[in-house]
């Protein structure tokens, strides 16, 4: 069974005007749907074909670098997607707040520590909230790794990620990537992320 691209769960221009409509028609319609396409061609007569995609994403350092690079990306677009929502952002509650203020003081204190990891990622990457070993960490990976790789230098459970290739932002911000980031409040999913919370704590 070949992987395929699932639609974005909202429309494309649903999270103006935080991330514009043209660079999201972009990043999910053109890159995701490489990633998909690309990782098809890599599997394709293999051992891995025909394997679950967490399974590809969990065994990254020993496949391909074709098959480890799409597979992380398919992956993590489409966990980027559910991360965020129109109408969203503001601040969690509940539980997963209560860890929040547990790991880093403050929500405040979180933001910015999240935003330093997407601002220090050199090159292209991801900027995460984990959960490792019962506890919130906030880490990064470059290009389309991701922390439940055996080759994550910080491995755990993501429960929000945020992509900071150039082509999640640069349409819009250019290279200001912190404006990016910023921006990113506004539109983060707290319902899914607190869901991702409650499944994995």
């Amino acid at each position: 069974m070949s992987f395929t691209l699932a639609p974005l769960p909202y429309a494309h221009d649903a999270l103006e005007p935080h991330i514009d409509t043209t660079t999201m028609q972009i990043h999910h319609g053109k890159h995701h749907q490489a990633y998909v396409d690309n990782l098809n061609k890599a599997v394709a007569g293999t051992p891995n074909e025909g394997k679950p995609l967490a399974d590809l994403v969990a065994a990254a350092g020993s496949i391909s670098p074709a098959v480890r690079n799409n597979g992380g990306g398919h992956w993590n677009h489409t966990f980027f997607w559910e991360s965020l929502a129109a109408n969203a952002g503001g601040a969690p509650s509940g539980a997963l707040a209560d860890a929040i203020n547990a790991a880093f003081g403050s929500f405040d204190a979180f933001k910015e520590k999240f935003a330093q990891a997407g601002m220090t990622r050199f090159g292209s990457g991801w900027a995460w909230l984990i959960v490792k070993d019962g506890k919130l960490e906030v880490s990064s990976t470059p290009n389309q790794d991701n922390p439940l790789m055996d080759i994550a230098d910080v491995k755990g459970a993501p429960i929000l990620g945020a992509d900071v290739w150039e082509h999640a932002y640069y349409l819009k911000y250019q290279n200001r990537r912190a404006d990016y980031l910023a921006a990113f409040w506004n539109v983060v999913n707290w319902n899914k992320v607190a869901e991702r919370f409650a499944a994995v704590k």
